[in-house]
């Protein structure tokens, strides 16, 4: 049985920075790609970030390039979004999620967690 859990989330201000961590087990997790996805209020999910099990491949949506980070640390078996010069844009429910194969769709995503709220204010 593969579990994801997200944390990190809260409310901060525009300009500032926020880390999101994503958890994971499952023995055959580590091979695993991990994504992470948003749900802004009233709006489809998007795809954010991923990076593929061996972290050699990332993926990041056109509204986040140069602001947010995405990294793995399989000693620790989590995965991280470093979020930087946060907008008022960016208040979603951030989920995580595992699949097979590294990208955005969230299609190809199997295992998902229940989700952080991020809320940034103006």
């Amino acid at each position: 049985q593969v579990q994801v859990v997200e944390s990190g989330g809260g409310l901060v201000q525009a300009g500032g920075s926020l880390r999101l961590s994503c958890t994971y087990s499952g023995s055959t997790f580590r091979y695993y790609a991990v994504g992470w996805f948003r749900q802004p209020p009233g709006k489809e999910r998007e795809g954010v970030s991923s990076i593929s099990w061996g972290g050699a491949t990332t993926y990041y949506a056109d509204s986040v390039k140069g602001r947010f980070t995405i990294s793995r640390d399989k000693g620790k078996n989590t995965v991280y979004l470093q979020m930087d010069s946060l907008k008022p844009e960016d208040t979603a429910m951030y989920y995580c999620a595992a699949g097979l194969t590294v990208g955005l769709d969230a299609r190809e995503y199997k295992y998902w967690g229940q989700g952080t709220q991020v809320t940034v204010s103006s």
